[in-house]
């Protein structure tokens, strides 16, 4: 049987994350709102980063002009404006990380400016001692919101304007801060870029599982539709068809039967084709996963003539398959056919799962009357994964026989292994002898 191809199920990418440069730059400039999403679990701490964020802004703003006064020996009161704004910035990036690392940059700029004249010997410059770790904060909060190319970007151009500065601006005798800088910066950008991938794969996870819970509801509503079908097909289209039949034959069972009675036996007739024509259109309304879709094809059931099909694609999974057939092999009814058919294939699906590494026999044989079908396997030669969701195999296959009237018995082998035996009546019970026509 031809497995219609599912369709790709697309998945979340970030956007802006394979930008172009000058997508990069653009980026650089957007001042948009984007706040800093809560965390989701635990829900008591969902707003912890947000606390945090605002103690480092208390906490660094105080800090900025201790550090003027006490290292660099600066009292003016433009201190306190710098303070304001070095919190202000930690704060504001909690919504627009990149305007607010652009007003960081500049604040940082100011405070260079204002040390460049003080800045003595073994004294860093253009950053004070507390300067990348109070600027880290803004590159960790851009990271988190921002692709990594434009994080990269971000650090880059920071450390390119520390190095620009420290080239032709260094006070004489005072002590670079480069390479401290570039450590807390970078390893600012590599924790916020982790965070924020372990955000997107959670995200892309919760949406991928949503999707699942879609598509394993979809199924099961076709497989509800397709076990209606079959019960339609084995049940009523067999039942039709043998009204048909009888009404054709009906006629010649009575001697000089009246024009009224063949007129009437002729209208059963055609009332049962007709209802067989809608019962296969329906059925194939049934049987089609897009019903509304006129261009989606009706595709056969299986028969037992697509067995050889059907083992190539077990032997191709691991398995070692050997079949033999007994008796004159022809064609059945329908029903018979797609029965058969399903029992081996379920049974080979159950040797794939519980029986990995073993060898199957399977076995069919044309009787006068009945179908006899034994898939066997040999015990298993390691150990079988989990199957979750497994189970309800047998209890399908003895569905199916049953509605049949044949049997179905499956269990453990004397020497180890597992055996499945189905026996089918080639004339399913209620069929007519003189129905020749295929359902």
């Amino acid at each position: 049987m031809t497995k219609k191809s599912e369709p790709a199920v697309p998945v979340p990418v970030p956007e802006g994350d394979g930008a172009a440069p000058r997508g990069v730059v653009r980026q650089l400039f957007t001042f948009g709102r984007d706040p800093l999403p809560p965390m989701k679990r635990p829900r008591w701490l969902a707003r912890m980063p947000h606390a945090l964020v605002g103690y480092a802004a208390v906490f660094f703003g105080f800090m900025t002009p201790v550090q003027l006064q006490d290292h660099y020996d600066v009292h003016d009161p433009s201190i306190v404006v710098l303070a304001l704004l070095t919190g202000f910035s930690i704060v504001a990036a909690l919504f627009r990380p990149l305007a607010a690392w652009w007003l960081g940059l500049l604040t940082a700029g100011f405070v260079a400016v204002t040390i460049r004249g003080t800045a003595g010997p073994g004294q860093t410059w253009p950053w004070t001692p507390m300067g990348p770790f109070a600027f880290a904060p803004l590159i960790l909060l851009v990271a988190l919101r921002v692709p990594p190319k434009v994080t990269a970007v971000v650090i880059g151009i920071t450390l390119a304007c520390t190095g620009v500065a420290e080239a032709f601006f260094r006070p004489e005798h005072s002590r670079s801060g480069s390479m401290g800088a570039l450590l807390v910066f970078g390893f600012a950008g590599l924790l916020g870029y982790a965070l924020r991938a372990t955000r997107l794969a959670r995200s892309q996870l919760v949406a991928q599982e949503n999707l699942t819970e879609e598509e394993r509801a979809r199924r099961t509503v076709l497989e509800e539709r397709s076990r209606i079908a079959r019960e339609l097909h084995d049940v009523v289209a067999h039942h039709m068809s043998v009204i048909s039949i009888q009404a054709q034959v009906a006629p010649h069972l009575v001697e000089n039967p009246s024009e009224e009675l063949k007129e009437n036996l002729a209208g059963i007739r055609e009332n049962a084709l007709e209802a067989l024509t809608e019962l296969r259109r329906v059925l194939g309304v049934l049987r089609s996963e897009h019903p509304g879709d006129p261009a989606a094809p009706h595709h056969p059931q299986p028969t037992l003539a697509e067995l050889d099909g059907l083992v190539d694609n077990v032997r191709g999974a691991g398995l070692e398959v050997t079949t033999e057939v007994a008796g004159v092999r022809r064609a059945l009814t329908p029903g018979v056919e797609l029965t058969a058919y399903r029992i081996v294939q379920e049974a080979l699906s159950n040797c794939l799962r519980h029986a990995p590494g073993s060898r199957v026999e399977v076995g069919i044989a044309y009787g006068p009357r009945e179908l006899h079908l034994c898939v066997a396997n040999s015990a298993p030669t390691r150990p079988a994964p989990p199957s979750p969701g497994a189970g309800h195999g047998l209890l399908g296959m003895r569905e199916r026989a049953g509605m049949l009237g044949g049997e179905l018995a499956a269990g453990p082998r004397p020497g180890g292994g597992y055996e499945v035996r189905a026996v089918l009546p080639m004339d399913p019970p209620g069929r007519s002898p003189s129905e020749t026509k295929k359902d």
